[in-house]
């Protein structure tokens, strides 16, 4: 078992997309569950989570999260655990409400994990999102509707960062 666990919630394919991109990245030493089907104590040996979420509606948590979250903020055990965020959303047609997904997870989790992962507001068009905080988003922010064009560095950049901060 590696150290890693990726749990992400998927609508539309793209964020299981990107969770898979992440274990490319992490040199497949990761291990990827999907939230609408994985239990509490099958995570719960994993030192390093990265959870990821895409925003649906006006920023709102995907549903698969919807149901796992309360769960998992509740019987998860995070003592020594480290969590990073990525959440997708779209910037153009929710330009209000961009990746607020990253938000929804922080909040619930931030007084019970340390989380990491947080990433300058550089290079982004949208108008705004509660997901970032002092000029800095609260995890990474993927458009792969708009922007996939700046996934391949954002996401290159973000996991040699977590590289750094899972230690």
């Amino acid at each position: 078992m590696n150290k890693i666990a990726i749990l992400y919630g998927s609508s539309g394919g793209n964020t299981e997309s990107v969770a898979g991109r992440i274990k490319q990245m992490l040199n497949n030493e990761a291990d990827i569950y999907n939230v609408e089907n994985v239990s509490i104590e099958t995570i719960q040996p994993y030192q390093y989570l990265i959870l990821g979420a895409s925003t649906t509606g006006i920023g709102d948590l995907q549903d698969d999260w919807e149901g796992f979250l309360p769960t998992f903020s509740a019987r998860m055990d995070f003592s020594g655990k480290t969590v990073a965020i990525f959440g997708l959303g779209d910037s153009a047609s929710f330009s209000s409400s961009y990746a607020e997904a990253i938000y929804v997870l922080h909040d619930e989790l931030k007084d019970k994990v340390k989380i990491v992962g947080e990433i300058a507001d550089e290079g982004y068009t949208y108008d705004d999102s509660s997901a970032v905080v002092d000029g800095k988003w609260l995890g990474l922010a993927i458009d792969e509707d708009n922007e996939y064009d700046e996934t391949e560095e954002r996401l290159t950049k973000w996991v040699e960062q977590l590289k750094k901060e899972f230690v």
